[in-house]
């Protein structure tokens, strides 16, 4: 019966009751990998229903990624025994009832029943996307369609950078690229677990209705992200948790900073002191500098290695001691201020930072002489001006004693001679002839 198909399908159709007219081969296609027709009668071509949603025949659409296996469904609601009938996309015969005409091995028949016709098609390529028809030979004839969508996901997930070290400050430009997808994938950056904005999207569409898809970003990258990964994540429906990473090296100069290793609390005279100079920076600051600010180093005092160290303090000691660390990509510097206290201080000091440009106790003693200077200026004040109301008070009163007796006169020779002070004048002025 398989070197006859022409005959079996006649057979298959006069055991399920259908009744056959003229059977036209022109207008059924020929089977994938055959040049033999299947029989469809007249009456189906020129009556055929679009789709199965007010029919009694159900199938439901497919969605496949590329190589895994796609199950198609014919499902009769309530079957009279009517012939079902599963075809390709090109309207090749798959399955007529449980017999296979299609030599096409990756279908394999699922299940089969008088209300059902279940079909699996194994290892699905983009050349299996389409429309495939489901048919029921009834009176009319009825036909619903099922459609596989394929997708595929990127093959080739790439990240492209110019070099692999940078200095911090410089920007950095990332290109992440997803080859040949279905449907376009779309591309997120991340910074360790920040997500990054500002990227580039470009998509371009390729052979077999697929996508390559090319985002770039530009970062201005920092010393804190030295060794941290640049993320190029896809979203796309045929694949979870795709991603590629790239690491960039950042270099920059040192960070300094100075610490005392002891004392704990005042710096007094006669006792140690030990500075450390603490210097980080990519690459490795190779040394360190030991330098006093505007004067030279005591010589008492040993240096080893980043450490400054005073056997003896004494007063001569004070002053700012700066510590500079540098390599290939700049220097920087920390400075601490050093006062020495007399050996029987017990008080600690209202400040004390090592911050550059900074005096720690000089600066209390300064406040301290500025404001007894001001109150002296204020007292100073103060006594002028009751001094000079003073003065002003007694002025006044003279010359009212000199008027006094003189605003009664009736001319002013009589207010003369009435005056306290005229008549006194006068009679000073008088001499006296013997």
């Amino acid at each position: 019966m398989a070197s006859q198909p022409g005959a079996a399908l006649l057979f298959l159709l006069l055991v399920s009751g259908l009744r056959v007219g003229s059977l036209q081969p022109g207008r059924s296609s020929s089977l994938q990998g055959s040049s033999e027709n299947s029989a469809l009668p007249d009456s189906f071509y020129e009556h055929p229903e679009s789709s199965g949603e007010r029919l009694n025949l159900e199938t439901e659409n497919v969605t496949v990624v590329e190589g895994e296996v796609a199950t198609i469904s014919c499902r009769v609601k309530n079957n009279d025994d009517s012939v079902i009938q599963l075809l390709n996309p090109n309207r090749q015969t798959i399955y007529f009832r449980d017999f296979r005409p299609l030599k096409d091995a990756r279908f394999q028949l699922v299940n089969f029943s008088s209300s059902e016709l279940r079909v699996s098609l194994t290892n699905v390529s983009i050349h299996d996307e389409g429309r495939y028809f489901c048919q029921l030979y009834t009176d009319p004839p009825q036909e619903a369609y099922t459609t596989i969508t394929v997708l595929i996901p990127p093959n080739n997930l790439v990240i492209d950078v110019q070099k692999d070290t940078y200095v911090e400050g410089e920007e950095v430009e990332m290109n992440c690229t997803a080859m040949a997808s279905k449907p376009a994938a779309v591309i997120r950056w991340y910074k360790g677990t920040q997500e990054l904005e500002g990227s580039k999207t470009e998509v371009e569409a390729v052979d077999n209705k697929m996508f390559r898809v090319r985002s770039q970003i530009s970062v201005t990258v920092l010393r804190e992200d030295d060794d941290v990964p640049f993320v190029c994540l896809v979203d796309h429906p045929a694949v979870k948790d795709l991603e590629t990473k790239q690491y960039i090296e950042v270099q920059y100069k040192p960070m300094v900073m100075v610490s005392v290793t002891y004392p704990q609390g005042l710096t007094r005279e006669g006792e140690p002191l030990e500075l450390t100079c603490k210097a980080v920076g990519k690459p490795r600051p190779e040394r360190v500098l030991w330098q006093r600010v505007d004067d030279d180093l005591p010589e008492h005092v040993t240096i080893d290695e980043d450490k400054l160290i005073f056997n003896s303090l004494n007063k001569t000691d004070n002053g700012t001691y700066r510590c500079e660390a540098s390599n290939s990509v700049g220097s920087s510097s920390a400075d601490y201020t050093l006062y020495v206290y007399d050996a029987s201080a017990t008080t600690e000091p209202a400040v004390h930072d090592t911050r550059a440009g900074e005096e720690g106790p000089l600066a209390v003693d300064h406040a301290v002489i500025g404001g007894v200077v001001a109150v002296v200026v204020f007292a100073m004040l103060c006594l002028l001006i009751i001094l000079g109301r003073y003065f002003a008070r007694h002025k006044g009163t003279y010359f009212t004693h000199e008027a006094k007796g003189a605003d009664d006169a009736a001319d002013a020779d009589t207010a003369i001679i009435n005056a306290e002070g005229g008549q006194n004048s006068c009679e000073e002025k008088k001499e006296y002839f013997i």
